[in-house]
């Protein structure tokens, strides 16, 4: 139950209703009346709920609009509603005020819920795949994609508890250019570790990592000369059918220790070997958006307003990695049936966002509607105030398990999920693995640790933990408790904005407001050594607030420790 959507509807028909019955008794003219909301006013001091629509009845009811708010709240009848009472303000707001039952409403619905409480439930959820990190099976990951990762992972964890069937996939680009470039490069490397570095030049366009290398070592491990009798043909698959599985498994390994768990994973040679990228193309021939030039197949992108067209199909017959895109897209919406489809890309491949979707539109998919891309800014490492490039332990760039391996993997999720994916943002190593209240993370996980304390020292004491259904909770009127119980309703409001907005950092913010709502309460009233009556209604309030941090931990996909 979304307490907070509930107030605001029970406000907007609380205005509507009493407008007809001052039409009815004659104090306010018949006009067509806007619509009527009700927003939460910035200044907690001005009530709890507000609706401006006096101002926005005074034109078609040609009355001020101080006059049409009071003859609207002479009217209103608060009975049976979350509200005690409605103001006038300046010239014409009308501010509600909740009533004691709305608050214990609120902690009741949050205890019963529990583990679910901030999920919407949709009787017919929109069927979503969020595509994230998919980087290339030819190397280690980099911090593009720990980003990448985490932001995907949060986005689609938000969109679950907004009610969407969600699927989380990572697109295996196992075909074309960079498979063969990965091929060469361990080829080169596994001939020079064999006949010595002079036995063959390393082409300065090969992959230069020391993974390539050890890849070559294994392979001689493996096959000892035996790779240099074969064939071409023979040896590039032997690399690529024992150096791909290899890193895919590495890549699965280190996501699986990030906590991202994909529910598919898909490789981009299916649609080859399936005829799915030949029949796609054929389609956008069909649709008469393609064009042949110097023996090669070009799509008119130019057409659809990008800058320049693209190529489908070389000239040596071989289909292009855009070619393989739109027929992978393809098998998202038509084969799979998914109603949207979100990516989280890198910001530099903007120039690839329009000509997907409109590739998709010539061949009916509406791609314009269905298809979203996040893009996701660039990331830089900081360590005593400066850029970290280098991993410590290799000397080599810094990937995903270097990083691991430097800080918790809790702080990573969180700090990476701190910043919207447009925004650029820097990473403070030292702040992520301080344990203060500088750093975001210690100070949420603090405070659920500290509310586990307070309930354990009760318990120890003798004091039952209360049951809510049964616990007086008219006795919470200490304005910190009032502040902490509606920051606790803001959770289901929270996740829907955070889905709605594609910005799963959001859930980041709301729960450092939390814990710092939470902490204001607990410096300001006196739990356990509180009467009986009132201490049961603190520590039903505690045990609300527990409740709704571990949620927002859990959504970002960090723990929620009991002792620090």
């Amino acid at each position: 139950m979304n307490v907070m959507e509930n107030a605001r509807q029970q406000a907007a028909a609380i205005v509507k209703a009493a407008y007809e019955k001052a039409v009815a008794q004659g104090e306010l003219p018949q006009a067509g009346l806007p619509a009527v909301t009700a927003e939460t006013p910035k200044d907690a001091a001005n009530g709890d709920w507000a609706s401006t629509v006096a101002m926005q009845c005074a034109k078609p009811l040609r009355m001020a609009p101080r006059k049409i708010a009071e003859s609207l709240v002479k009217n209103m009848d608060l009975a049976g509603t979350c509200f005690e009472k409605v103001e006038i303000a300046g010239p014409g707001f009308m501010n509600f005020t909740y009533a004691p039952a709305w608050y214990q409403e609120a902690v009741r619905t949050t205890l019963t819920e529990g583990k679910d409480y901030g999920r919407t439930h949709v009787e017919k959820p929109e069927k979503i795949m969020v595509e994230f990190v998919s980087a290339n099976p030819t190397g280690p990951m980099h911090m593009g994609n720990a980003r990448g990762g985490v932001l995907g992972d949060c986005l689609a964890e938000v969109l679950d508890w907004a009610g969407a069937d969600v699927t989380r996939e990572f697109y295996i680009n196992d075909a074309g250019n960079q498979v063969d470039k990965f091929a060469h490069s361990v080829e080169g490397r596994y001939i020079q570790e064999l006949r010595g570095e002079d036995a063959i030049e390393f082409d300065p366009s090969w992959y230069q990592g020391a993974d390539i290398k050890e890849l070559a070592h294994m392979l001689v491990e493996q096959h000892g000369d035996k790779l240099l009798t074969m064939t071409p043909e023979e040896r590039f698959d032997v690399i690529v059918n024992f150096g791909l599985p290899h890193n895919i498994a590495k890549m699965q390994k280190d996501l699986e220790r990030y906590k991202i768990h994909y529910d598919v994973w898909f490789r981009e040679s299916t649609l080859h070997d399936s005829g799915a990228v030949e029949e796609t193309v054929k389609m956008l021939t069909d649709a008469g958006v393609t064009y042949e030039q110097d023996g090669a197949l070009w799509l008119r992108s130019t057409d659809f307003g990008c800058d320049k067209d693209d190529v489908l199909r070389r000239a040596n017959g071989f289909y292009t990695y855009f070619a393989a895109d739109i027929a992978y897209h393809r098998n998202k919406f038509q084969t799979r049936g998914f109603d949207r489809v979100i990516n989280i890309w890198g910001a530099d491949h903007h120039g690839h966002v329009a000509r997907l979707k409109k590739a998709l539109d010539a061949i009916g998919l509406n791609g314009s509607e269905r298809l979203e891309i996040v893009l996701m800014q660039l990331v830089r490492m900081m360590q005593g105030g400066e850029v970290v490039r280098m991993s410590k332990r290799t000397g080599k760039s810094l990937t995903l398990s270097d990083l691991l391996d430097e800080i918790p993997v809790d702080a990573a999720r969180f700090f990476f999920n701190s910043r919207a994916a447009e925004t650029q943002m820097e990473f403070d190593l030292d702040l992520a693995v301080k344990q203060d209240s500088d750093n975001p993370l210690y100070y949420v996980q603090y405070a659920h640790a500290r509310i586990c304390s307070v309930l354990r020292a009760a318990e120890e004491a003798g004091i039952a933990l209360p049951d809510a259904a049964k616990t007086d909770l008219t006795v919470l009127t200490h304005e910190d408790e009032k502040a902490l119980i509606k920051a606790i309703a803001l959770l289901p409001e929270q996740i829907l904005l955070a889905a709605r907005d594609r910005d799963p950092s959001q859930l980041n913010k709301y729960g450092v407001s939390l814990a710092s709502q939470f902490h204001r309460f607990y410096n300001a009233c006196r739990i356990n050594d509180a009467e009986p009556a009132l201490r049961d209604a603190r520590l039903a309030l505690c045990m609300a607030t527990v409740q709704t941090v571990k949620n927002v931990l859990h959504i970002i996909g960090v723990d929620a420790p009991e002792h620090m």
